[in-house]
């Protein structure tokens, strides 16, 4: 939701936890500065670029572009240029997003040539080159010709009685003088079209028919000019493809981070801290005197997807004398909750993802989060819920490495009690 195109939109789509402890802490960083960046220049952000890619591989292919996709690059390329300078003015501050800026090409001779070409409307310009500004001045006084005499033909007595009006129209893209049928052959001409009724017919009169063909192949003129000068550019896009091609990319990385950090601002979050150190080796865990490191220290933690007038934070922490944490409590008293409410940070934390949680909260970076949580309220719980929910913890056995954070939700739910805490202390 807070993403500004959709090149950025496709990554944060695409986020994943990552179990590599580097990766996480470059991710987390990363939200650090922009979130930093944000707080000093509000208004900080991509602008008006555009995910440009598929325009790319259309100008590599040799299809020439239109005016607004040309217009779409330029924007892309001076909105670029603008946040790579807002970032690098103070690089020092954040250095993870200043390499990401540092990515991005100015190209200032492909955004000039543009600006000169084609206006805001997407309408190329008469600067764009010699001939074009020919043409069209030749062609604006071609028009004046045509139109002085078409208006001396339809002022004059002499047709008056022919014409159903005393105006000038077009028609197939020649201008046309609207006649009674039953006159049509008191003004000699070619008869473009006819109205619904047959009562009036659409003629250009003889007398301007050459004027007209001198109007129309200086209107081809203009055409062909315009498509000469869009190849042109074309051409200069297709030169810079994989420059701007860059600049897309490091454009949705960037957009990326300022979400992160604006997702940061709306849930209230804080950067976790990350724990480290061994895991207690397994020949010491029947010892009363085994310590097992931190695993993670959650203060004032809440469910990211409830509302934060109305969630009640927790705090959860785990490892030091234990490894195991069991949750209990009365139904609707909010242990379902809770699970997912650390599965969820845990989750957010490995993706850079800041976390709704106090200050002094903590994550191991864990190598894989598993979960056997289900809804399933009914009273009855059939034999099937029960196999399902066996099925998922014996996988998630097989999968499990002694650094991985697993939740299960109701264990040993949908059989006999005695049997279900037996299976549960196994």
């Amino acid at each position: 939701e807070h993403a500004s195109f959709s090149a950025g939109r496709e990554l944060a789509l695409a986020l994943r936890p990552s179990s590599d402890a580097k990766e996480v802490r470059a991710r987390l960083q990363v939200t650090d500065e922009a979130k930093a960046l944000l707080s000093v220049q509000p208004g900080v952000g991509i602008g008006g670029a555009r995910d440009v890619r598929p325009l790319l591989k259309n100008a590599e292919i040799g299809a020439t572009l239109d005016a607004q996709a040309l217009l779409d690059v330029q924007a892309t390329l001076v909105s670029g240029k603008t946040l790579r300078r807002a970032i690098l003015q103070n690089a020092d501050s954040h250095p993870l997003l200043s390499d990401l800026a540092r990515q991005i090409e100015e190209c200032p001779k492909l955004v000039a040539e543009i600006a000169r070409c084609i206006n805001d409307k997407g309408e190329v310009m008469d600067s764009a080159s010699p001939a074009l500004a020919r043409i069209r001045r030749e062609l604006a006084g071609a028009r004046d010709r045509l139109l002085e005499r078409l208006n001396r033909l339809v002022a004059s007595p002499e047709y008056a009685s022919s014409l159903q009006e005393a105006l000038i129209t077009q028609r197939s893209s020649r201008y046309v003088i609207p006649v009674r049928a039953e006159h049509k052959g008191r003004i000699p001409g070619i008869v473009h079209d006819q109205s619904a009724s047959g009562a009036t017919l659409f003629v250009e009169p003889l007398a301007i028919v050459e004027l007209g063909n001198q109007w129309r192949q200086l209107q081809l003129d203009e055409q062909h000019e315009v498509e000469r000068i869009l190849a042109a550019l074309t051409a200069m896009v297709a030169e810079a493809a994989p420059h701007i091609r860059t600049n897309v990319a490091a454009l949705a990385e960037i957009d990326l981070a300022l979400a992160k950090a604006q997702y940061s601002f709306e849930i209230r979050g804080i950067g976790p801290d990350l724990l480290e150190g061994a895991e207690a080796p397994p020949a010491a865990r029947d010892s009363d005197a085994v310590r097992y490191p931190e695993y993670l220290r959650l203060l004032r933690a809440r469910h990211p997807l409830l509302p934060a007038e109305s969630v009640v934070p927790i705090d959860v922490s785990l490892g030091g004398d234990f490894s195991i944490l069991v949750v209990t409590g009365p139904n609707t008293g909010g242990k379902t909750v809770a699970l997912k409410t650390v599965g969820l940070l845990a989750a957010m934390a490995q993706t850079g993802l800041h976390i709704p949680a106090g200050e002094g909260s903590a994550l191991r970076v864990f190598s894989g989060i598993y979960a056997d949580i289900g809804d399933e309220q009914s009273i009855e719980q059939s034999l099937s819920t029960f196999s399902s929910h066996m099925g998922n913890i014996v996988s998630i056995l097989s999968q499990a490495r002694a650094d991985a954070l697993v939740l299960l939700d109701e264990l040993g739910a949908g059989t006999d009690p005695t049997e279900g805490a037996a299976l549960a202390q196994s």
